[in-house]
């Protein structure tokens, strides 16, 4: 996370939808803004956002009217993309159902927020040949809202992480200010060894017969900078594990971890591997938990697979914040 010495969201209130571990829900509170409802299926992670955020989420919310849903201006949520029920017919909302994307067009029919702030994987921008995307967006258009959109990468914005991902920004058509809306331009590099542990317990280590190093650099003064005296704000591969495979190849902390996942396989599998002080191993769930920009007082589950599902699912906090600051700037606040 980062600072926010200023509040510019105070007063206004926010819903978090498909709310994960409250990702949303730092960013947004960072800002001043108020949550006033929170909605997240997977029991786990809304025992998580529970322990961290001291409120009530509700389930699924499908199963939840949208009048029960309280007023709020600005509606957040990270909704899974799958496949659209209708694509291509050119029926607007009703291309939606049967889509968890239905549901937040139903919940903004019903309530208008001045804002819609969202996440999403970059592949929503290609799914179906982009017909999916085009309904979301005249979805949003019929619902009386000016829409953004652009694939930010995590690594860009002061976290040691390659995801990316696209966000969308809607407001409402009355908006006054809201032609002016930017997204955010990259803010700060980075490497992975600035957020490692010190002598973490519990790190899974990887020692086998097959491990292949061919490139190393253990010196920080052997970091590749770029021409400007930058660090090189990417992962850097160093070697790998078997044949190379997802989850084996190995990488240096002088660069950036690959993008957390909540699934996959491989002996890296959800962290990828990196060498850290003459061991090949994965990164800690603390660590998955700092290139995420949680906060070093976030509660971690304790069940180590639940944790690194939970923030390979998760939103990273600082782009949100830098998207917030310009939010703000365009609702005049």
């Amino acid at each position: 996370m980062i600072d926010v010495a200023e509040k510019p969201l105070r007063g206004l209130k926010f819903i978090d939808l498909f709310a994960g571990i409250g990702g949303f829900h730092y960013a947004m509170e960072s800002f001043g803004a108020e949550c006033v409802y929170a909605s997240e299926w997977d029991v786990a992670a809304a025992d998580t956002y529970r322990i961290n955020h001291r409120c009530d989420v509700d389930g699924d919310i499908t199963m939840v009217n949208e009048a029960n849903v309280p007023s709020h201006d600005i509606l957040c949520g990270g909704f899974p993309c799958q496949a659209f029920s209708i694509s291509g017919k050119q029926r607007g909302f009703d291309d939606t159902r049967g889509t968890l994307f239905f549901d937040i067009a139903r919940i903004v029919a019903h309530h208008h927020p001045r804002v819609l702030f969202m996440e999403n994987v970059k592949n929503l921008l290609r799914h179906d040949g982009g017909r999916t995307f085009g309904i979301v967006l005249r979805t949003l258009s019929d619902l009386g809202y000016t829409t953004f959109f652009k694939v930010l990468n995590s690594g860009n914005f002061g976290v040691p992480q390659h995801r990316e991902r696209v966000y969308i920004v809607s407001f409402r058509n009355d908006v006054p200010r809201c032609a002016a809306f930017q997204f955010p331009q990259m803010q700060k590099p980075s490497a992975l060894f600035e957020i490692l542990e010190d002598n973490p317990q519990e790190v899974k280590v990887i020692a086998r017969h097959d491990i292949q190093i061919y490139k190393s650099l253990l010196d920080i003064s052997d970091i590749p900078y770029d021409s400007r005296g930058r660090l090189p704000n990417r992962p850097l591969q160093i070697g790998i594990v078997n044949k190379g495979g997802q989850g084996e190849r190995i990488y240096d902390p002088a660069g950036h971890s690959i993008t957390l996942s909540a699934y996959g396989g491989g002996a890296g599998a959800k962290t990828g591997l990196y060498l850290i002080d003459g061991m090949v191993r994965k990164l800690t769930p603390r660590e998955c938990a700092r290139l995420q920009g949680f906060p070093e007082d976030f509660v971690i589950p304790q069940n180590h697979q639940q944790a690194y599902k939970q923030f390979g699912n998760s939103v990273t906090i600082n782009v949100l914040q830098y998207i917030a600051e310009e939010i703000a700037k365009s609702i005049g606040r």
